[in-house]
């Protein structure tokens, strides 16, 4: 995007950027601080003969530093089967969006190969679904807990909170814990 934005100004072409809603700044409505976001990680689906773990020095990284985690779930779609690529004419699985019942277990997974201690089944986390949509979810608590979390139908994200929270973190944290799944839900609840 920012090649084509500079090769339009440099034609004198005027232009003016239209942002569009993003996790990246959507996450806040977790109640954890944006500006303690450390670098974003992307979490794909593990394979019987692929499973990268590139995500787990970069939470470590975080953490060491006492910064949150935004985790990107993979989303596979119009995705080839390697055996229509092998016959040279694609034939496309049906669409694939990463659960955070999944991530979770991933995740646990490397801390498991890795075992340096980055994270661990104790580790605050909150799952996050369909953010700034009427069904957005966010659910917060521990890592294991995670693996058995429903928020409903996709797009979910994680974030994988600081060793310690700020106050306000804390009780949005808390908040979440409490089932009190969405602020709709919250307003729905306690303003009607």
């Amino acid at each position: 995007h920012s090649d084509l934005y500079l090769r339009a100004v440099k034609l004198f072409i005027p232009v003016q950027v239209v942002h569009n809603a993003s996790i990246i700044s959507a996450v806040g409505a977790s109640g954890m601080q944006v500006y303690r976001f450390g670098e974003t990680v992307s979490i794909p689906f593990f394979t019987a003969k692929w499973r990268p773990y590139s995500f787990y020095d970069k939470i470590k990284a975080n953490r060491k530093m006492n910064l949150h985690t935004l985790v990107l779930l993979d989303i596979k779609v119009k995705e080839p089967t390697e055996e229509s690529l092998a016959k040279g004419k694609p034939v496309y699985m049906p669409p694939r969006y990463m659960l955070v019942e999944t991530a979770a277990e991933q995740l646990l997974e490397a801390e498991g190969a890795k075992g340096e201690k980055a994270y661990s089944g104790e580790t605050k986390c909150m799952a996050i679904a369909r953010v700034g949509a009427e069904t957005q979810q966010i659910v917060a608590g521990t890592l294991e807990e995670m693996r058995k979390v429903d928020v409903g139908g996709p797009l979910h994200s994680m974030v994988i909170c600081a060793g310690e929270l700020h106050p306000i973190e804390e009780e949005m944290f808390n908040f979440y814990r409490k089932k009190c799944n969405s602020f709709s839900l919250y307003f729905r609840y306690h303003l009607s």
